[in-house]
């Protein structure tokens, strides 16, 4: 719902950061405290937690760091702020690694987990993480932009992985030219061609 905020740090505490936008004070709970500074120019990707009788707002640095997290709660007995609380203790990539070579001593040693938890974690996500985290990194940043705003036209991130694949063999292009590559890409595949 909502994407993103940008806009200058009013305040922050140890796990949020009031945004200044346009004479609005967004409070959300952010893991990277330790990087900002008062009246700094931010851009924080956003995620809206709904509960029975709470709006919640948590901010992250990229899309990447947000996808991660939303993969986070969908574990079983994993809550927002657990998630947040393991992002504000360690890289998202590190975490990446840690599920991914099924490494419970590292996630036990972040607070909140404990020894099911962890357990839960690496059983629900080893496997489904690595693959995109390659991906991104292999690719320039027009490809990476490219890609986003495909997501963000409803693509599956599966459709968006093949058409990144066909982008990159045209280096050098613009945004706007990969993102004409990958809507064409799109077609042709609906298209059954």
């Amino acid at each position: 719902m909502i994407a993103f905020i940008r806009g200058t740090v009013a305040s922050y505490g140890a796990d949020y950061v009031v945004i200044d936008h346009e004479g609005m004070g967004w409070r959300v709970h952010y893991p990277h405290t330790d990087t900002l500074s008062l009246n700094q120019a931010v851009m924080i990707y956003t995620y809206l937690h709904v509960s029975e009788n709470d709006l919640q707002l948590y901010g992250f640095e990229s899309q990447e760091e947000e996808e991660f997290f939303l993969r986070l709660i969908n574990v079983k007995g994993l809550g927002p702020r657990t998630a947040m609380n393991m992002l504000a203790h360690t890289n998202y990539r590190t975490l990446i690694g840690a599920i991914e070579q099924g490494n419970v001593a590292t996630l036990k040693s972040l607070p909140g987990i404990g020894a099911k938890t962890a357990s839960q974690i690496v059983l629900d996500l080893k496997g489904k993480l690595v693959a995109a985290e390659k991906e991104g990194t292999a690719y320039s940043s027009e490809i990476q932009d490219a890609c986003e705003a495909l997501k963000n036209l409803g693509y599956k991130q599966g459709d968006i992985s093949a058409a990144a694949k066909a982008m990159n063999e045209q280096p050098g292009l613009k945004t706007e030219d990969y993102v004409r590559i990958g809507l064409q890409f799109m077609m042709k595949k609906k298209m059954g061609g």
